[in-house]
């Protein structure tokens, strides 16, 4: 039996022109992304405002009477949660945008144009993440000016931040499945709040978890956020790196593993 080898048809373009194409669509729509985000004052004050009012609350209305053992007092220790929080709060953004889009007909829109299929959705992410990035510089330099202070060096310092993107853009990729899946802007944010709220404060953001009740504790201790904020925390302060750091990278790789295929599958049916 004779295989018969298929051939590209004449004139289409190669693996490289279509994956230059892809990019250039993604930056196209990441910028679009972005001067929405921009021009929408709403968006400004949810990202920027509200982790800095975090910082300030936390600090000085809360910091007086949590007790912390580390070096620098509790705002050293309430930093690396913030920065955690605010990273994962960013899907917000991501689902709800996704959702409006989706009930508009924009999503259909775009893929009635001569695009890359991936662009939607990889353009989201890496607009996504260039707000989250900025939003995170804007909060450190809010915890410098209150007394925050990275002790364990630059490089490790670099590291907590990277760290903190990619919890990001982990939850974001959540956020995308649940936006397309749902469909509905004011579904997809009372679901976020259900979701994400309990994660972030039932963990070692912003108290230590030995004062939680011990059936908090096995929660709290054993959940993702926990992991990356403890990691954080010892990029930033010193101290234990390598096991809470292992734990949030398998993690964040399992969401990563999870998630994006199913917020591919949902773009596809709900387009």
């Amino acid at each position: 039996m004779t295989a018969i080898a298929i051939q590209p048809a004449p004139g289409a373009p190669g693996l490289v022109t279509r994956a230059r194409w892809a990019v250039s669509d993604t930056l196209t729509i990441s910028k679009r992304n972005l001067l929405v985000w921009a021009r929408v004052p709403a968006y400004i004050v949810f990202t920027v405002i509200q982790p800095v009012m975090f910082v300030l609350m936390f600090r000085y209305v809360f910091g007086g009477a949590i007790k912390v053992n580390v070096p620098g007092g509790y705002v050293n220790f309430l930093m690396p949660g913030i920065l955690g929080q605010t990273a994962a709060f960013a899907c917000f953004g991501t689902a709800i945008s996704l959702a409006q889009e989706l009930k508009k007909g924009v999503i259909d829109r775009f893929r009635s144009m001569p695009m890359a299929r991936s662009a939607v959705l990889a353009g989201r992410l890496v607009a996504d993440t260039g707000r989250m990035t900025v939003t995170i510089l804007i909060v450190i330099g809010v915890g410098y000016a209150v007394g925050f202070r990275f002790i364990n060096g630059v490089g490790p310092a670099i590291g907590m931040v990277v760290l903190a993107i990619f919890l990001g853009i982990a939850c974001c990729l959540i956020a995308a499945f649940t936006g397309l899946a749902i469909g509905d802007e004011e579904s997809v944010q009372a679901f976020g709040l259900i979701w994400l709220f309990p994660v972030t404060f039932l963990s070692s953001a912003f108290v230590p978890i030995s004062t939680m009740p011990g059936w908090l504790q096995a929660f709290a201790n054993n959940q993702p956020i926990t992991f990356v904020i403890d990691a954080m925390r010892g990029m930033a302060l010193g101290g234990s790196i390598a096991t809470p750091l292992w734990k949030a990278i398998a993690w964040l790789v399992g969401i990563f593993v999870v998630f994006a295929p199913l917020a591919v599958r949902a773009y596809k049916r709900a387009a």
